[in-house]
Parts: structure tokens; C-alpha cells; sequence
């Protein structure tokens, strides 16, 4: 594994976090650099870090916010 991948691993705890617990990245990793980007993509998806979850957490708040209100209103 490159330096730079590593330093960059090791700047994320949800990276550092993830690769643990997924060791066959190591040798991915190791083998192949480029694949730090599907690494990355991998790890957006497991802890929901994409755009798309962002925003469905956003609208669930929303919705939760708006229940409460009615709630307290009647």
C-alpha cells in the first residue's frame, strides 16, 4: 500500500474503522491503489454517508418534526 493510502486511511476513523472489520481491503488495497475509490464508495454505502441517505435522514427529521407539532397542536 502506498504512503499516501495509507495517510489517507489513517486521516478517517470510518475508514480505519471499516477496514478492519473488512480485512480483505488490505490486500486489495495493496494490489491495486486505484481501488481506493471503491473502497470509498463501499464505505458511503455501509454507514450511509451518500447524498441519498443524507437526504432521507433530512425528510424523516422533517416528518418526525411535523408529528410532534400536530401532536402538540391538538
Amino acid at each position: 500500500m502506498t504512503l499516501e493510502t495509507q495517510f489517507f486511511l489513517k486521516s478517517n476513523e470510518q475508514y480505519l474503522n471499516y477496514l478492519r472489520t473488512h480485512s480483505y481491503w488490505y490486500k486489495n488495497l495493496n494490489r491495486n491503489p486505484e481501488q481506493l475509490r471503491n473502497f470509498i464508495e463501499e464505505v458511503k454505502t455501509e454507514y450511509k454517508l451518500t447524498a441519498s441517505d443524507r437526504i432521507e435522514k433530512a425528510i424523516e427529521t422533517v416528518e418526525f418534526l411535523e408529528t410532534i407539532l400536530s401532536t402538540m397542536q391538538s
